[in-house]
C-alpha cells in the first residue's frame, strides 16, 4: 500500500511539473578548483545561494586549466577559478564575460619539520633555489591547475628550468589534497594554497606531518575570480542564472558567507569583491 501511495505521489508531481506555469527546479553548473571543493567552502556556499535565490548550485572540481576548457566547450555555465593570467586570456578570447574577483588567500610551501633543504623563513625564490641545490624531493600537482601554474611561475622567477628531467621533482597529476598526501608519504616539499593546508591540518587534528615553512611573500598571493561563460559562444548556457550567482557571491551576503567560513577557528578565504 505504501509503495502504491509513493507511486501516486510521484505521478502527481510529474504531472504538476508538466502543467503550464509550473517551473522545473533551476540549477547552475559550475567548474571550479579542487581547493574550493576540498576545503568544504562549496558545501557552505551552495545551500546559502539556493536559499537566497532558489537556484541549485552543482559543480565539478578540477584544476583551473581543465575548468577553463570545460567553459570553452560549453559544458558549464560559470567558473570559479584562480589563475588570473589564464582567466584574462579566456575573457579576451571571447569565452568568458563578467569576470569578478571574489576572494583570496595565499600559497605556502610546506614540508617535513626536519626541513632537509633548510628553507624555513626564506622568501619563496631563495627557498626554491635551496630545494634545487639540495635536490630535496618536491611534489608538484603537474595538472595545469591554478596552483601548478603559480608553481611554474615561481620556479621561473628562481631561474630554474627543466624540472621534468629532475629525479627529485615528481608530478602527481592529481588535486591538491591528494598531492599533499603523496608529499607526506614521500617526506617531500610541495606548494599548496593555505585553505587546503588548513583542511589537511584539520584532518590530522592540528598536528599535520608536513608544516608551513615558507609564507608571507608577496609573490604568493592567491586570487580567486568568478567568470560567466559567454552566451554568444555557448547559446545554451544559463547566462541569466550565472549572473545571479555573480551578483550574489559579490554581494554583502555572499561575501559574509566566505569570510565566516572557518576550520579550527582559522579563516580559509578573505572576501575582496568590494575593492573593485
Amino acid at each position: 500500500m505504501r509503495k502504491f501511495f509513493a507511486f501516486l505521489v510521484s505521478v502527481a508531481l510529474l504531472m504538476a511539473l508538466a502543467l503550464p506555469g509550473v517551473a522545473a527546479p533551476q540549477y547552475l553548473m559550475m567548474a571550479t578548483t579542487t581547493s574550493t571543493d576540498n576545503t568544504g567552502l562549496l558545501n557552505v556556499l551552495a545551500p546559502a545561494f539556493e536559499k537566497a535565490t532558489g537556484i541549485e548550485l552543482r559543480w565539478t572540481a578540477v584544476g583551473t586549466g581543465k575548468a577553463l576548457e570545460l567553459g570553452k566547450n560549453c559544458d558549464v555555465d560559470i567558473l570559479l577559478v584562480h589563475a588570473p593570467n589564464k582567466e584574462k586570456k579566456f575573457v579576451e578570447d571571447g569565452y568568458g564575460v563578467n569576470r569578478r574577483e571574489v576572494m583570496y588567500n595565499d600559497f605556502v610551501i610546506i614540508g617535513p619539520p626536519s626541513d632537509p633543504a633548510n628553507i624555513k623563513g626564506l622568501d619563496v625564490v631563495s627557498a626554491l633555489k635551496k630545494i634545487r641545490s639540495h635536490e630535496a624531493l618536491f611534489v608538484s600537482r603537474g595538472d595545469n591547475s591554478g596552483t601548478h601554474t603559480k608553481e611554474l611561475k615561481l620556479w621561473k622567477e628562481a631561474g630554474i628550468n627543466g624540472l621534468d628531467k629532475e629525479k627529485w621533482y615528481i608530478q602527481t597529476g592529481q588535486g591538491m589534497l591528494n598531492t599533499i598526501n603523496i608529499a607526506t608519504e614521500r617526506d617531500g616539499y610541495t606548494l599548496t594554497d593555505r585553505g587546503t593546508f588548513i583542511k589537511y591540518e584539520a584532518n590530522h587534528k592540528g598536528t599535520p606531518p608536513l608544516v608551513i615553512l615558507v609564507e608571507g611573500d608577496k609573490l604568493l598571493l592567491n586570487q580567486y575570480s568568478v567568470i560567466a561563460v559567454n552566451p554568444k559562444r555557448c547559446p545554451k548556457v544559463k547566462y541569466d542564472l550565472a549572473l545571479k550567482f555573480i551578483d550574489w557571491i559579490t554581494s554583502q551576503e555572499g561575501q559574509k558567507v566566505i569570510g565566516d567560513f572557518r576550520l579550527m577557528g582559522k579563516q580559509l578565504f578573505v572576501p575582496n569583491a568590494a575593492k573593485q
